[in-house]
C-alpha cells in the first residue's frame, strides 16, 4: 500500500489509513509521520506493542528502507518507492529557445558593429 499523506495511521479501526485485522492489533496501533529533518518516524499510539526489526519500540524511531514493522501478528515492510520525475519538456524547450534568441541577437549585434 502506498502512503500519500502523513501522518499515516495503522490499526484495526476502520478510520485508519491502513486497516490491520490481525490478532494483536489495536484500534489505533501506530503511525508513520514525516519530518523534513529527521525523515520518516514510526511512533506507537498509546501502549500498543510495536516491534521494528526484532526490537520493541518504546520511543519514536526513524525508519529506513527495508525495515520490518511487526504489529501483532502482522508484518509490514517499510520501503520508499521510486521517485517519478516531473515532465520538464516545456521548460527545457523554453530555455533552449531563450538561448537561441540570445545567440541570434548577439550575432545580429556583431554583424551591425562590423558593418
Amino acid at each position: 500500500m502506498d502512503a500519500r499523506r502523513f501522518p499515516f495511521r495503522v490499526g484495526r479501526d476502520v478510520g485508519q489509513d491502513l486497516v490491520v485485522e490481525e490478532q494483536g492489533a489495536w484500534n489505533r496501533h501506530c503511525e508513520i509521520s514525516f519530518d523534513k529533518v529527521e525523515g520518516f518516524i514510526l511512533s506507537r499510539l498509546g501502549d500498543a506493542l510495536v516491534v521494528l526489526n526484532g526490537h520493541t519500540c518504546m520511543e519514536p524511531v526513524r525508519l529506513h528502507n527495508g525495515d520490518i514493522i511487526e504489529i501483532g501478528a502482522c508484518r509490514l515492510q517499510f520501503w520508499l518507492g521510486e521517485v517519478k520525475q516531473r515532465g520538464y519538456r516545456f521548460r527545457e524547450i523554453l530555455v533552449w529557445l531563450g538561448i537561441a534568441a540570445v545567440t541570434l541577437s548577439q550575432v545580429f549585434l556583431i554583424y551591425r558593429l562590423i558593418r
